[in-house]
């Protein structure tokens, strides 16, 4: 290691853990939001199918958006822009807490994935070049996603605490955790104005203001991987569904569903560094750069068993369910940025992010949106077999990937 990467190995892993604050804050909004959104909407008789087509269009939009996102940041050079406008969206989380109108909901929800998609492939681009050389990609996303997932699992704790400490779960108790959100906001606001500071001082990223965009094309392994993953995602059973089931059914009280969406992201932080470590392990292994994709073979297999367990009727499956439901949100948060990095040079990297979460998000749009209408009309048979045909689609796209690093070979 040079003296030029002695000197700013200490300053980049920093930056990482500033990085992970700032979306531990984040989760620590939506993610609350996330536990509880379809318990709340429940319990304003919104019907199953709406629900599920909110989300599924929110998903999706979430993921499209930043296809427009990324390629006007690697255009623009204007990372940092893209990340206050984006994250500064997440202050319309606690204004659900002042409203019970479907329509202003529904806007309200949009807007939080708006968000979303503005930020993620400005901060995710932002990360990669800061982690690249310094430490392993691999690893740096790992550790953001870990404590990405702390604030995942804290976050719904506050609607958990507001349901134990005044005893009821009612349209009020919801109100006031979605408003306590608003201290978060704020914290994450500070944060990520240090971090810019400290990125600019130490000079951390090359200015790419002005820099001619390029557009040479994407290669051959970044698309099938982006087919693999869509087709995983596909099959993916949201906890949208996970959590209306559970309230439909009256399987578990409303704290206790909050608390096993926590759990699960406990698991999904646990995951992330150990597939993050897993990642950097197998391109050394293989000697190249895409070799970390490999870790990827168990995917279509797991997810294949989490709709006979998450919507079952037996709290064990259940919980068991929401382990296996972590062990994917974390396998696909750590993976699917740390692959983009590698498989695409700097100056792209926003756009294949873009490209990359366009059809991860559509993914999830078809996925809730169809499960959400076969799940109210209780066809959880025909959602077992959809998953089962997506599933089999990315076994054979994991095995064409697979040939496709394995020929790259030098």
């Amino acid at each position: 290691m040079g003296e030029k990467s002695k000197k700013r190995f200490a300053p980049a892993v920093t930056v990482i853990i500033l990085f992970g604050i700032i979306s531990l804050l984040g989760d620590v909004v939506y993610e609350s939001a996330r536990s509880v959104n379809s318990q709340y909407l429940n319990l304003l008789g919104i019907s199953a199918a709406k629900v599920g087509l909110v989300f599924g269009i929110g998903e999706f939009l979430g993921y499209f958006l930043r296809l427009v996102a990324g390629v006007l940041s690697d255009k623009s050079g204007k990372y940092w822009a893209f990340m206050f406008v984006g994250y500064g969206m997440l202050l319309v989380v606690p204004l659900m807490g002042i409203t019970m109108n479907w329509n202003i909901l529904v806007v309200l929800i949009l807007m939080e994935r708006i968000g979303k998609a503005m930020r993620n492939p400005a901060k995710d681009t932002v990360l990669s070049k800061v982690s690249e050389n310094q430490v392993g990609i691999g690893f740096a996303f790992g550790l953001q996603e870990a404590l990405d997932q702390i604030g995942a699992f804290a976050g719904p704790l506050i609607f958990t605490a507001v349901f134990y400490f005044t005893g009821k779960n009612g349209i009020a108790q919801y109100q006031t955790g979605y408003r306590w959100l608003f201290i978060a906001v704020v914290f994450l606001m500070l944060f990520l104005s240090y971090a810019y500071r400290r990125v600019k001082r130490d000079e951390l990223i090359p200015s790419v203001a002005g820099q001619e965009f390029q557009a040479e094309k994407l290669k051959p392994v970044f698309w099938i991987y982006t087919a693999f993953t869509f087709f995983c995602t596909l099959g993916f059973v949201n906890f949208s569904t996970v959590g209306y089931h559970l309230k439909a059914k009256n399987l578990m009280s409303d704290a206790s569903i909050t608390l096993l969406y926590s759990v699960a992201m406990i698991v999904d932080a646990a995951t992330a560094l150990l597939v993050g470590k897993a990642y950097d392990r197998m391109k050394t292994k293989t000697g190249l750069k895409t070799g970390g994709l490999l870790v990827l073979a168990a995917i279509p297999l797991i997810t294949l068993l989490l709709p006979f367990l998450s919507l079952s009727r037996s709290v064990p499956l259940i919980a068991a369910g929401m382990v296996v439901f972590g062990v994917i949100m974390g396998t696909h948060e750590t993976i699917m940025r740390s692959a983009i990095a590698d498989i695409t040079p700097f100056h792209k990297r926003g756009t294949s992010y873009g490209v990359f979460n366009t059809a991860y998000g559509l993914a999830l749009f078809g996925g809730a949106a169809v499960m959400g209408w076969l799940y109210g009309r209780n066809q959880i048979g025909a959602i077992l077999a959809f998953t089962c045909a997506t599933e089999a689609v990315a076994v054979l796209l994991y095995f064409r990937m697979n040939r496709l690093v394995k020929a790259s070979r030098p």
